[in-house]
This record gives structure tokens, sequence and C-alpha cells, in this order.
């Protein structure tokens, strides 16, 4: 075996071995991947499910098939609004699940009752440049009613000044640069311990206590 193989089968075997720590801590929580269309939640969170043994959920595909109908035509028929309810209904139902990476719509932040099943799980915020995005979407047929523009850099600009203060309520931050949806998951491998140990600890200023009949409070220092 030549020293640069050996070099990438120790590295590999290391991602893996971490991976697996990965998973025993996490214990079953759902990672919820959030961002614009186009940041890559679907594809990096297929290589992220795969690493951690988790199962890869896409929201908006798993919503079209509940409806029996495309997104185009949802948003066509029941308008945004419509939409949006059948988003969360979907939302609520994938919260009762456990061990799963999910890819979320883009808009799925703006309903703040969906905070309370993504909170229920770990929220990472993929977040791409304005350029990378426009790349992405243009090389993507899907069709996209919100972005449904004769200029697509405005609208997608305006979508991002909505919705960049929402994505930014999330867990974890990934920034990306490019890089390939298998980077962005290590990206988030590598992450996701720091998280988790912050949320096995009390929230800043805030102290545990426990009375003499042994219920727990807290004390604000």
């Amino acid at each position: 075996m030549s020293l640069s193989v050996m070099s990438e089968f120790t590295a590999s075997q290391a991602h893996g071995e971490a991976a697996d720590r990965l998973r025993q801590r996490l214990e079953g929580l759902n990672l919820y991947l959030v961002g614009m269309m186009g940041s890559g939640k679907s594809t990096a969170g297929r290589h992220l499910a795969e690493a951690l043994g988790y199962r890869f959920i896409d929201a908006d595909s798993t919503l079209e098939q509940a409806a029996g109908r495309s997104i185009p035509e949802l948003f066509a028929s029941d308008g945004e609004a419509g939409f949006r309810e059948l988003e969360a209904a979907v939302l609520n139902q994938i919260a009762s699940w456990h061990s799963l990476v999910v890819a979320t719509g883009g808009g799925v932040v703006t309903r703040p009752q969906n905070w309370g099943q993504l909170r229920q799980g770990v929220v990472i915020w993929l977040d791409a440049p304005e350029e990378l995005l426009l790349q992405r979407l243009a090389a993507d047929p899907t069709p996209r009613p919100l972005m449904a523009s004769t200029d697509p850099g405005e609208r997608l600009a305006q979508l991002l000044a909505q919705r960049r203060p929402l994505y930014a309520q999330a867990d974890l931050h990934i920034l990306q640069d490019g890089r390939g949806p298998e980077a962005v998951a290590q990206q988030v491998i590598e992450a996701l311990p720091g998280i988790l140990k912050q949320r096995s600890q009390p929230p800043l200023g805030q102290l545990r206590v426990v009375n003499e009949a042994g219920e727990v409070g807290t004390s604000i220092n």
C-alpha cells in the first residue's frame, strides 16, 4: 500500500470513528438542515445521514407525496399560505420520528410554530453566498414558484433579507465556500460535538438548583 493510499485510509477510518462517537452522543436527535434553496441541504444531507447511519428525508419530497401534487401545483391551487399549512403538518409528523437528517424547505423558518418542532432536534444552517446560490439555481431545472421573476438576483436578495435573521436562530451555522456536499457534511460532523456540549449545559447565567424535596429549579445570577 502506497503512502498516499495509506494516509487516505487512515483519514477515512478516523472520520468513521468520529461519526460513530457522534451518533452515540446524538441519542437519536433529528438533525434539521435549514437554508435557502440551492444551499445544498439535500445533497449534503444525504452524505451526513450516510456517515451517521441515520435516515435521510427531504421534507419537500415528503410533502409532495402526502399531497399527491407537486409544489408548483400546490402554490397554484392553494397559494403560499396553503402550502405553508401543509408544510407545517408534514414537519409535525417528521418530528415524531427519530434518527433523521431532514432537508427542510427554504421557507420553513418563516412560521414561528415550526420552530417548536425544529427545536426538538438540532437545527443546522447551511449558509451559501448569493453568487453560489444563483449559480446553482440557474443550473437546476426544478420549478421554484418563489423564484418566478424577471430578475432572479433581485428576488433572491429579497428572500435572503427576509430569511437570514430567521436562519441565524439555528444551533449551528455552516458557512459554505463552494466545496462539495461530502466535505460540507464533514464540516457538520466536526462542528456538532461543540453544539451538543452546549445543549447539555445549563443556559448561560442560570444555575441549576435542587431543593430539599429534590426538585430542580433555576436561579438567575
